[in-house]
């Protein structure tokens, strides 16, 4: 090998141990009035950080809509299904409940 890893930058650029963040992420969920920070692994499934929010912060998990890049996030998401980065953010909404207003 030519002192390069596989995607091409200099090898001298690498830890010489993986590093130990590799494995977790830290990700931000925020409803615009609270922020809380979650270290998670790339593995996990997305539902026990779902769940803790909402605990936290007193909501259903029906009651809210998390949001990542724009694309609504399940339950049996992982951060790696959504190729998610370490300092991400997942945004809460409000779910919209029905669709009439009362005359």
């Amino acid at each position: 090998m030519s002192g390069e890893n596989e995607n091409g930058s200099p090898a001298a650029d690498q830890p010489p141990t993986a590093p130990a963040a590799s494995e977790h992420l830290n990700i931000k969920v925020t409803d615009n009035n609270n922020e809380i920070f979650f270290k998670i692994k790339r593995s996990t499934k997305l539902e026990k950080l779902m769940g803790a929010f909402c605990e936290r912060q007193g909501k259903s998990m029906q009651s809210v809509r998390f949001l990542f890049d724009g694309q609504r996030v399940q339950p049996t998401d992982t951060p790696d299904t959504l190729e998610m980065q370490d300092g991400d953010t997942l945004e809460v909404h409000q779910e919209q409940v029905g669709g009439f207003a009362s005359l």
